[in-house]
């Protein structure tokens, strides 16, 4: 991802920029981040995981979000503003839906990796998301064809909870008995 602004910009400067302007553009305390237009396979493989999470959360209260959606990351412990564009969010906490976006921590979030971003979701994202409290992380690298979750632990940490490489079902701490076909998501 790249920083947009080569410096400070404040949130005002950034709704402006983001209304005239057709990028997505996620917004981390200050730094503006451009996220790249998603590859086919990236749409595939965004298609497919929202396909399994709709599915399973058929008749739950939860809900599947797919970008572009703007989650600003909001809770009593961290300061500073985060508007960001996860790939896929699910959402089962409805008091911070608005019109536009939702404010607050989702309960999992995926990012799928591209060449020019692996840093942003890997090292950014990941530390965002964890200080934040978003229970659950999912990181799908295509050019490895592997999915990793992460799940917070006692002390508000990640931990890997599960790994695949080509073959094999994918599990979820939070959504439990979901189960998803690595293989088929690469397909």
């Amino acid at each position: 991802m790249d920083d947009k602004s080569g410096g400070y910009v404040s949130l005002e400067e950034y709704l402006k920029i983001r209304e005239s302007n057709e990028e997505l553009l996620e917004y981390i305390d200050g730094t503006i981040f451009m996220t790249p237009s998603p590859s086919t396979k990236h749409q595939r493989i965004s298609n497919k995981i929202q396909f399994e999470f709709s599915k399973f959360l058929q008749g739950k209260s939860c809900e599947v979000f797919a970008a572009p959606y703007d989650i600003e990351l909001k809770n009593e412990k961290m300061a500073g503003t985060k508007i960001v564009i996860p790939d896929i969010s699910i959402i089962c906490d409805k008091s911070g839906f608005t019109e536009a976006n939702y404010i607050g921590v989702p309960n999992l979030i995926v990012e799928i990796l591209s060449p020019s971003n692996q840093s942003h979701d890997l090292i950014t994202k990941l530390n965002l998301y964890m200080n934040y409290g978003v229970r659950e992380y999912w990181i799908i690298n295509p050019m490895l064809h592997s999915i990793t979750v992460y799940t917070l632990n006692n002390e508000g940490m990640y931990e890997q909870f599960d790994m695949k490489t080509e073959r094999g079902n994918i599990t979820s701490k939070f959504l439990e008995g979901l189960k998803v076909d690595v293989e088929a998501m690469f397909m």
